[in-house]
Formats: structure tokens, sequence, C-alpha cells
């Protein structure tokens, strides 16, 4: 990923370059490059540098939901409270990043929706976000073309934008800031309209980039 983020950072691209990795010399090797955030999908229990690695160095991260691990995480996934468990995980996530020396303003929180969860599951969570949102910290959602959609509404993963930007709409709603697509600009579109009505807002000069993406 060296390469890719090098080349963003050499062209000046004003997006924050995050590197989506459960290890810290990965990690650490990104940073260098000029990443700026942590996406780990272990929220910080992959690689027992990795919480010394962040706090170290005063990034951003984002701490995710994983039911298992990626073998085994869709086999009959089961929860008492799909909401509430994954509530309570990032919330005790949290903690421990805090502790570790994590500024708390420098965490991010994703459900990980269709990490180890059912379709079920997955629309509980949207529907109850705001629940998560109650933690205090940024909610990041990653519905995009995910096979859920694909379970509700019958289409391959190529057709999926449209059930894709309800989602994140729907994510917006009840609290959610940050949002993983594949399709930046229909769901930048989609998004600014809802806040334009949800939060009577909307950028006083619209452009056609974005100031905040997750990616690498």
């Amino acid at each position: 990923m060296l390469p890719v983020i090098e080349g963003l950072v050499t062209r000046g691209v004003r997006a924050q370059i995050s590197i989506d990795t459960s290890k810290a010399v990965v990690a650490a090797q990104a940073l260098d490059a000029g990443a700026t955030l942590v996406n780990d999908v272990t929220a910080l229990r992959g690689d027992p540098g990795m919480a010394e690695l962040v706090a170290q160095r005063g990034v951003d991260c984002c701490l995710m939901h994983m039911l298992g691990e990626p073998r085994t995480m869709q086999n009959d996934p089961r929860y008492d409270d799909v909401v509430s468990d994954i509530k309570s995980f990032l919330e005790e996530r949290m903690a421990f990043a805090i502790a570790a020396g994590v500024a708390e303003e420098r965490i991010l929180l994703d459900p990980g929706i269709g990490f180890g969860k059912t379709a079920e599951h997955n629309l509980e969570l949207l529907a109850r976000l705001d629940e998560l949102v109650a933690l205090g910290r940024p909610v990041v959602i990653g519905t995009s073309r995910k096979s859920f959609l694909g379970r509700v509404t019958g289409r391959s993963i190529e057709d999926r934008l449209a059930a894709t930007i309800a989602t994140n709409v729907l994510a917006y709603e009840r609290g959610a800031r940050v949002f993983r697509v594949h399709d930046v600009a229909p769901v930048r579109d989609a998004l600014i309209i809802a806040g334009a009505t949800v939060r009577r807002r909307w950028p006083t000069t619209p452009t056609t980039s974005t100031t905040r993406t997750l990616t690498t």
C-alpha cells in the first residue's frame, strides 16, 4: 500500500488517508508514508502493539466490532441483543484504548455491518443506531454493496447503489457521521440533501470533492 499512500500524499489529495490493518508494523509504515487514521477491524485486539502505536503517534483510530474472525464470522452469528451487545463491546474497547493512551477525541466507532451479522442483525443495528451514537464518538457505517442488501432487494452486487444510499441516509438520520462507500459522488449528494433536511445545513460552496474518506 505504500506507493498508493505516498502517491496520494505527493499529489496533495485533500482527504484523510487511513490504513485498514490489524498489524502494528503495517500501520507504522503507512503512518510514516502519510496516513493519519488506523482502521482496525479487531478493535486493537489483533496486535498487542497497535494501541501503543496509535497512542504514541497521536493519530485517529477506528474501532470496529467483529464477531469471531473473518473466516468464521458468518458461521451462525448469535447475540442476546445485537445492539446492546455491540454497544457494550465498543464501550469496552474504547475504554481500553483510552487506558492505553489514545485520546478519546481520536476514536471513531464502527458497529461492523456484515462482520459476523445476519441481515436481520444489520437492519436492527441501522434501526437503533442512535444507541451507539450515545457513546459520544463519531459512528462509522459501512453498508456499501454488502450482501445483506442483496438478500433484501434481490439485487446483484453491481446493482446495490440505491440500497446503499438508503442505508446511509437512514444511518445519517440516526446519527452516523462517517461513511465507507464505493460510489462516493452519489452517496455524498444524498447525504448533503439529508443534512440539509435534518440539520437545515449544507455546504456553502458545493464541490465535487470529498473532505474525508476512509480508504486503503
